[in-house]
């Protein structure tokens, strides 16, 4: 593979074509790896975070999620090709999964988005077996009785591919420390992928998307939530990407 040196992390330099073969033969190989898709928040926590760079360190695949991450790779004259975000990916591989006869869990959202998503995902790709759901509650990840809970669930019922979709850097952490255990061949740490699945948040406009704006349209369905980390904790990128240039 393509993999070069990008600020702080490597990035697997592929196309979404290219993407999807890495992915098959990943999970044909069983060897439990993850991979995780570094948009401008991952990569300004990147910079402090010494526990989610051993989780970037031990990725199988780091693919690029968001467009002013490919400027910059430009404006560095190494550029990438393609952005392949976790919520654009995800159809892909559940279009993958349909055709392979790989089956899939799902992890995180609120409770019963999972579920939702597992079931609009069934209907849209004919063939797509999702044998497992479960939506923790919050600070699971502290509650022993839960990630007991969790672990069992997904051990017992074998997934090829495991979706986590708690947020950065809970879901990326979550793979690092117990995709072994686990035994799942692949796993994907997809952010808000299983609520936009589920029809619970609605996905920015394609064109907003390739022009870079999806993080726009988030914040103006979630402005509260979204003001700290797009207008003071992501501005912290223009000071990383000049560290790296």
């Amino acid at each position: 593979m393509a993999r070069i040196k990008f600020m702080n992390t490597d990035i697997d330099n592929l196309t979404m074509a290219e993407t999807l073969n890495e992915i098959d033969k990943l999970i044909q190989k069983k060897n439990c790896s993850y991979v995780v898709t570094p948009n401008v928040d991952h990569i300004v926590r990147l910079e402090k975070d010494v526990e989610l760079q051993k989780v970037y360190k031990n990725a199988s695949l780091i693919l690029t999620d968001g467009k002013p991450l490919i400027w910059i790779s430009k404006w560095y004259k190494t550029p990438i090709k393609e952005k392949i975000s976790g919520s654009d990916l995800f159809p892909k591989v559940c279009e993958l999964a349909a055709n392979k006869n790989y089956t899939m869990y799902l992890l995180g959202a609120a409770e019963g988005v999972a579920d939702t998503a597992a079931k609009n995902l069934m209907k849209k790709y004919p063939g797509l077996n999702v044998v497992g759901t479960y939506s923790p509650p919050f600070g699971f990840e502290k509650n022993e009785q839960e990630m007991i809970k969790i672990k069992t669930q997904i051990q017992e019922v074998h997934p090829d591919i495991l979706i986590v979709g708690l947020g950065c850097p809970k879901q990326e952490k979550f793979m690092y420390y117990h995709c072994k255990e686990l035994g799942v061949p692949i796993s994907f740490g997809l952010g808000a992928s299983i609520d936009f699945e589920a029809g619970n948040i609605k996905r920015a406009p394609k064109w907003m998307s390739n022009h870079g704006l999806e993080w726009l349209y988030r914040f103006s369905k979630e402005p509260k939530r979204l003001f700290k980390r797009y207008f003071v904790d992501d501005l912290k990128i223009i000071q990383v990407a000049r560290k790296y240039r």
